[in-house]
C-alpha cells in the first residue's frame, strides 16, 4: 500500500492505501476542507485484507491531532457488535432466536411481555424502545437496574405486531439474551470470544488505562433542520411516547463520562474507531471467519444478512426503516421530507450499523468488503450525514459498483 500524509485545513490526514482506493481517501480528505470534520478515521478491507486505513484531523477543536491509535465512542455502531454476540450465541447452539424469551430469562415474561421471542429483541419489534417512568440518575452505568426495569415495563405495543428502533434498550435486551445463554455479560463475551482473537481495538466497557486515547465527542449543533425534523416533530406530537423518551428519559447520560466509557452499554457506547470497526466486520465480509478466526458459520452468516423487519414508519425514529436481526439493512430515505441524514446507502446483501453523528461499520459478503468509520465531530439526522456516506460511496465505486434506480450500490 502507498504511504498516505497529506495536510488538510484541520490538520495532518495520515496512514495507508492501495492505490485503486485512493477515492476514498480523496472523500476522507474533502470532508476536513468541506466538511467540517474535526478529527476521524477510516478503513476498509477486501477479502480480508486492509486496502485503507487513514487517520487524520485533532481530538477537539484546536486541539491534539488524531493519531493512528486515537478511539472514540461510536455510539450505535456498538449495537452490530452486540448482535454478533448474539449471533454467535445462537451458532454454537445455546440460543435459539426462534424460542421464547422467558426459556432464557423468565423474569421478562410479564406486563404483557409474554409471548416475546428472542428474535424480536433483535429486530426492534418486542415492544421496548423507552421506559415510561422517570430513570434514575446514571441508571445506564447500572446494568442490573436497567434489566430489572424492562422485566417490569409494559411494551408499548404487543411484542412483534410492529418495530420501533430500540435505541439505548438493546444494550439490555439484546446483551441479556447473550448473559443468560452465554453466562458472560457481553463486554466479557465481545473482549474473549471477538476482539481479543482478532486483535481489533473494540470495546464495550473500556479498561480506564485507554482512557487518555479516546477523543471527545462534539455534539452537532441544534439548528432549524434539527428542530423540524422527524424525530423533532414527533415528540412534539407526544411527549409520552415512545420517541420523546428515547430522546429524553436518560438518566443524565453523557457519552464523554468516565462512567459511560466503563459501562458495558451493549447499543451506544462501544469505543472503537475506523480500523476496529472494519476489523471487526471483516470475517463477516469472508464467510465468518478470518486469519484462522471463525466467528459463524455460512448458515447463521446468511440469517444476519436477511431482512427481518421493514416499515413505511419506524415507531420511534419516524422514518421508513430496514433491520436484519441485529442490523441495519440499506436504507433510502433521501426523497422523503425532514430526512436529511435520514439514509444509509448500501448494497442490498451488505448489514452493519451507523452511529448518531455519523459513524458506521458494515460487511458486505457480496463484495467481501467490509468498512469502518468514526469521528469525534457529530453531524446532523440519525443516520449518516454526507461524510460518512461519501467515504461508503467511493469505496463501492473503487470496487465498479454503480447505484441502481432503487438507490441501492450494484455490482
Amino acid at each position: 500500500m502507498d504511504r498516505v500524509s497529506l495536510r488538510t485545513a484541520r490538520g495532518e490526514v495520515e496512514g495507508w492505501s492501495d492505490s485503486r482506493f485512493s477515492g476514498v481517501v480523496d472523500a476522507f480528505v474533502e470532508n476536513f476542507e468541506a466538511r467540517d470534520e474535526v478529527g476521524a478515521s477510516v478503513a476498509v478491507t477486501v477479502e480480508g485484507k486492509t486496502v485503507v486505513d487513514v487517520w487524520g484531523g485533532r481530538t477537539a477543536e484546536g486541539g491534539e491531532p488524531w493519531k493512528q491509535d486515537t478511539i472514540s465512542v461510536v455510539f450505535s455502531c456498538t449495537k452490530g457488535a452486540s448482535a454478533l454476540c448474539a449471533h454467535m450465541a445462537a451458532d454454537r447452539g445455546l440460543l435459539d432466536f426462534d424460542a421464547s424469551v422467558t426459556r432464557y430469562w423468565p423474569e421478562f415474561g410479564q406486563a404483557g411481555k409474554e409471548g416475546a421471542l428472542v428474535s424480536m429483541m433483535l429486530d426492534h419489534s418486542v415492544g421496548l424502545p423507552s421506559l415510561r417512568e422517570t430513570l434514575k440518575e446514571g441508571a445506564f452505568y447500572d446494568y442490573d437496574y436497567m434489566v430489572g426495569r424492562l422485566e417490569r415495563e409494559t411494551p408499548f405495543w404487543k411484542p412483534g405486531t410492529r418495530n420501533g428502533y430500540h435505541g439505548v434498550t438493546s444494550a439490555w435486551t439484546v446483551g441479556e439474551m447473550v448473559h443468560r445463554s452465554t453466562g458472560k455479560r457481553m463486554g466479557v463475551f465481545l473482549r474473549d470470544e471477538v476482539a481479543g482473537p482478532l486483535g481489533v481495538d473494540f470495546w464495550m466497557g473500556l479498561p480506564e488505562e485507554y482512557e487518555p486515547r479516546v477523543a471527545p465527542m462534539i455534539a452537532a449543533p441544534v439548528d432549524d433542520q434539527a428542530r423540524n425534523s422527524r424525530i423533532a416533530k414527533g415528540m412534539a406530537a407526544d411527549p409520552t411516547g415512545p420517541t420523546a423518551l428515547f430522546m429524553t428519559n436518560m438518566g443524565g447520560f453523557s457519552a464523554n463520562a468516565r462512567a459511560a466509557h466503563a459501562a458495558e452499554i451493549g447499543s451506544a457506547t462501544g469505543i472503537s474507531n475506523g480500523r476496529g470497526l472494519a476489523g471487526l466486520y471483516a470475517p463477516l465480509a469472508n464467510g465468518g471467519a478470518l486469519n484462522g478466526v471463525r466467528l459463524v458459520g455460512a448458515d447463521t452468516l446468511t440469517r444476519m444478512g436477511q431482512v427481518s423487519v421493514a416499515t413505511h414508519e419506524d415507531a420511534t425514529l419516524m422514518i421508513p426503516t430496514r433491520f436484519s436481526l441485529g442490523y441495519m439493512k440499506s436504507m433510502d430515505n433521501r426523497r422523503l421530507d425532514n430526512s436529511v441524514a435520514c439514509s444509509c446507502v448500501l448494497s442490498e446483501a451488505a448489514f452493519g450499523h451507523v452511529g448518531a453523528g455519523g459513524s458506521i461499520g458494515f460487511a458486505d459478503p457480496e463484495c467481501r468488503m467490509s468498512l469502518g468509520y468514526s469521528m469525534n465531530r457529530m453531524g446532523p439526522g440519525i443516520l449518516l450525514n454526507d461524510r460518512g456516506q461519501s467515504l461508503v460511496d467511493a469505496a463501492y465505486r473503487a470496487l465498479g459498483y454503480r447505484t441502481n434506480a432503487g438507490g441501492a450500490w450494484v455490482a
